[in-house]
């Protein structure tokens, strides 16, 4: 009688760990893992304030040094100049944030404590991508409040640019997460995350058209600067605000929303990808 007890303990207890019976779907572990990211990340004041202060301070330093024309056109420098800290606002709050806050996780265990929970990668992208949605909208909105007030910011004005606008914004912190995810791997461990993190994150900026006109870089500069999201960003946005006129100071002489979509998608594809590849609960054996 006894030996049955234990065969029925057994047995019930086999039965409660079949996956096809008891395992949580990736999208409903994906949106709670989603709620514990965005509550941990806004906790952490250090980290909120570095994140939203940076792109604001760029935009605020840089706005106050260019005054005048685009060179070649009737569009204030300025103008030029917030839609591309909007697109690196972007890049700050995803392929940065999550770069370091992923190789930090690697380092203090927390993703090796995660690998023992019902969690899969897909869902724990899922839920970093989600925060990073929400922050990366909510650092949009304060540079564009600030570029209208401080800056005379036109904001879009027909459907086709705000549409333009949406979906330039979406891709773009979609294809930066998934990089930021990707890309945390090369971190060697928490301390080094920063520095690892920020090269690429400073570089791109200067060569994309944020800062500075884009043709008036050097040519290689321009070339290097179009195989990564952050340009066509920057020059998708700058054709929400920007005046048709202004296209004619593109490297293509035109908005290319072809191109600049086919570009930011096919980078949201290639980072899962890279994602999926490159992605370990611990850390890279030495």
């Amino acid at each position: 009688m006894t030996g049955g007890t234990e065969t029925t303990a057994l047995e019930y207890r086999s039965e409660s760990r079949t996956p096809e019976r008891w395992a949580p779907s990736i999208g409903r572990v994906a949106a709670a893992r989603a709620g514990i990211e965005l509550r941990s990340y806004f906790r952490n004041r250090q980290a909120v304030v570095f994140t939203f202060a940076l792109p604001l301070v760029l935009l605020l330093i840089f706005g106050a040094i260019y005054s005048g024309n685009a060179p070649g056109t009737h569009t204030p420098m300025k103008q030029v100049l917030i839609a591309g800290i909007i697109a690196s606002g972007i890049m700050s709050t995803t392929f940065s944030s999550l770069a370091v806050a992923i190789a930090v996780e690697r380092d203090d265990g927390t993703l090796r404590r995660l690998a023992a929970t019902p969690m899969s990668p897909v869902s724990y992208f899922l839920g970093k991508v989600a925060q990073a949605f929400v922050t990366g909208v909510l650092e949009t909105v304060v540079l564009l409040a600030v570029g209208v007030g401080l800056f005379g910011l036109h904001l879009p004005d027909t459907g086709a640019r705000w549409f333009t606008f949406v979906w330039v914004v979406v891709l773009g912190i979609v294809a930066c997460s998934f990089l930021g995810i990707a890309y945390s791997r090369v971190a060697p461990n928490a301390r080094a995350a920063a520095p690892v993190v920020q090269l690429p994150y400073l570089g791109l900026q200067l060569i994309s058209g944020v800062f500075f006109v884009f043709t008036s870089l050097p040519g290689f500069m321009q070339v290097i600067a179009g195989c990564f999201p952050l340009k066509w960003m920057a020059q998708g946005l700058r054709s929400a605000f920007l005046s048709d006129s202004f296209q004619q100071s593109e490297a293509a002489g035109s908005w290319e929303h072809g191109r600049t979509a086919l570009v930011l998608g096919g980078w949201c594809l290639a980072g899962l990808l890279l994602c999926l590849a490159t992605f370990k609960w611990g850390r890279a054996k030495k």
